[in-house]
């Protein structure tokens, strides 16, 4: 069975629980420990969800925020269900059924 996993990032509320409500603050601190990021990077950093982190950044929030990881990323994971066809109980995988070819005939 396959697993589905998926994370909530946290940043902005971390923040928000340390009153820090502009990313612009998180700036200098993160500089104070060896980041060097410009004001729009932490702004989208803190403001969206990113795909790709560093662990020095990672590392970096944890200390300014005094937070695991775990806090910061809160993960979740899930078996995957198939979908259920109208006429059966049977759990079906959508990607083991093939389309059907259409010949399209003419009118004449």
């Amino acid at each position: 069975m396959k697993r589905q996993v998926s994370y909530q990032w946290r940043l902005r509320e971390l923040m928000a629980v340390h009153g820090m409500f502009s990313t612009t603050e998180l700036v200098p601190l993160l500089r104070e420990r060896g980041i060097n990021l410009s004001v729009s990077q932490v702004h989208r950093l803190a403001t969206g969800t990113p795909e790709r982190l560093s662990l020095a950044v990672l590392a970096a929030l944890c200390d300014i925020f005094e937070c695991t990881p775990a806090e910061l990323i809160a993960t979740r994971a899930e078996n995957a269900t198939g979908r259920k066809t109208a006429t059966d109980d049977a759990v079906i995988d959508p990607a083991a059924v093939k389309p059907k070819r259409v010949r399209l005939r003419p009118q004449g």
